[in-house]
């Protein structure tokens, strides 16, 4: 590859926009109440102003990563960029709620035009297998880092502009990567003879948005009929999705590559990572704010903290499965983040900040490490012309594990706090009993009476929280453990990274 191709300046190019689209998955946390005031925008608006980005993404990933295959990469990475850039500008000058919320579809199109093209080109890129180990750690790194670092981003921004800032820091970074993209990255990647069909892009749509949107709202507002039936109705769309891509000659996602052990069960594991990264961000979220009362800019800096061991982690990782191979490293990874939920099942109190930071560093350390080496795995293994199918694939069940690990872990922190919230506590009304957050407001309307009067009711509250965060953690800790367990046996150990060079025979 010639200098002006250098393959780690390709990397850096292709860090930059996920960096950003993984950061616009949270970077609205603190712009909520200035938005608020601004755009006004009803309850049921103000959670498609969050929720539009993560839905729409989810549901495209699968497409776009076909579309990548077909028309190229590079292209399409550019095509995206431009888009990610327009959709900004509309987001940052909206001016009612349902333009933002249709910006935000838009920012979700672009960025799932995005995601699936940068690992497809690192595929690309780099030929020898230990350097490709490196970028995609370097990657997976990236996109971890991005989420932490939205919120913070955020509010250093809101400090000193208005809530729109917080879309238009995209606009330079897209600009830049259209102009380096022709010289830093591979071109001709595509393949025009590939089809995409348009029946299995509505069915993979009418398969996830059901499934991920049931899935938040069952842990959000609880187990009803309706919600348990959207999402079996997104199951049995999926059924009918998996049948039809066993029949076409183009499919969307070629089923034939779970045939390989090595590919399904890295599938598998990377589902079950992701469960644990997002799972464990909703509890951290929740108990800095709630239970130790710190401001949102000042959760968000402490959270930030355990993210330091990622820098680390990723590269750490793919050194030790040079040696000892992939899969014992993978394990391990699983074996540590256990470790961390462990910690915060067994040492977190109402005043345990120390605690938390060790239990989420060694979460966010495990399991880093462990879908860097997934995500090197799987697009290693896949034939180099379905590099974005594959990588849109693994990208998806990262969007569906997160929603699982809200969802479950979500629903065992509730169950376990009605549980344990004290009886015959003075003021506690059916909000406080529910959730902390009800405590929290409930507190907050009997302290504006008498001051002091609502202490009981918010100390009853954290007590109760903290025991639901036991529980969860313990489940966590164990669902991570048996999986870890599940890669030794389905993978073996000497799958070592920088040897892997074969492709699923398709």
């Amino acid at each position: 590859m010639s200098a002006r191709r250098s393959p780690w300046w390709g990397l850096v190019a292709l860090c930059l926009p996920m960096l950003l689209v993984s950061m616009d998955v949270s970077v609205l946390f603190f712009a909520v109440p200035f938005i608020s005031a601004d755009l006004d925008p009803s309850p049921a608006q103000q959670l498609w102003i969050f929720d539009v980005y993560g839905f729409v993404l989810a549901g495209l990933l699968l497409t776009m990563g076909a579309v990548a295959d077909r028309v190229g990469h590079r292209r399409l990475l550019m095509v995206g960029a431009v888009g990610f850039s327009a959709a900004s500008i509309l987001a940052a000058y909206a001016d009612s709620a349902a333009t933002l919320i249709a910006a935000r579809a838009l920012l979700a199109v672009a960025g799932a035009t995005l995601m699936p093209s940068t690992l497809a080109l690192i595929r690309h890129l780099f030929d020898d297998a230990r350097q490709r180990a490196t970028a995609v750690a370097t990657w997976s790194a990236v996109m971890s880092g991005g989420v932490a670092v939205g919120p913070i981003i955020s509010g250093v921004l809101l400090e000193h502009f208005w809530w729109g800032s917080v879309f238009l820091i995209n606009v330079p970074v897209m600009v830049a990567l259209v102009v380096v993209a022709p010289l830093l990255l591979p071109g001709g990647t595509g393949d025009r003879s590939r089809r995409i069909d348009l029946a299995s892009s509505v069915l993979a749509l009418a398969t996830l948005l059901p499934i991920v949107g049931g899935v938040k709202a069952l842990s959000t507002d609880g187990v009803s009929a309706d919600r348990i039936g959207v999402v079996v109705a997104g199951v049995v769309v999926g059924v009918v999705f998996a049948h039809r891509q066993l029949r076409l000659a183009h499919p969307l996602i070629d089923l034939r590559m779970f045939s390989d052990r090595r590919f399904a069960t890295s599938i598998w594991i990377n589902l079950i990572a992701m469960f644990g990264v997002i799972g464990n961000a909703i509890l951290m979220t929740q108990y800095l704010q709630s239970v130790l009362g710190f401001s949102p800019l000042r959760a968000a800096l402490w959270s930030l903290a355990p993210s330091v061991v990622v820098a680390f982690a990723a590269p750490a990782a793919t050194s030790l499965a040079a040696r000892l191979g992939r899969p014992a490293v993978m394990s391990g990874g699983l074996v540590v983040a256990a470790a961390g939920f462990a910690v915060l099942a067994t040492m977190t109190g109402p005043a345990s900040l120390p605690a938390v930071l060790v239990g989420a560093g060694l979460l966010a350390a495990g399991l880093v490490a462990t879908t860097a080496l997934v995500a090197d795995h799987v697009v290693g293994v896949a034939p180099s012309d379905r590099a974005g199918s594959v990588a849109g694939l693994l990208e998806t069940t990262s969007e569906l594990g997160g929603a699982l690990g809200i969802a479950v872990l979500g629903s065992v922190v509730n169950a376990l706090y009605r549980n344990a919230f004290p009886a015959g506590v003075p003021g506690a009304d059916t909000a406080a009993r529910e959730s902390l957050a009800g405590a929290v407001a409930t507190a907050g309307r009997m302290g504006s009476g008498v001051p002091g009067a609502g202490r009981e009711v918010l100390d009853s509250g954290r007590d109760a929280f903290v025991s639901g965060l036991h529980g969860a953690a313990l489940a966590g800790a164990v669902l991570l453990a048996v999986t870890a367990i599940v890669c030794l046996r389905m993978l073996g150990v000497r799958d070592r990274a920088p040897e892997v060079r074969s492709e699923v025979d398709v």
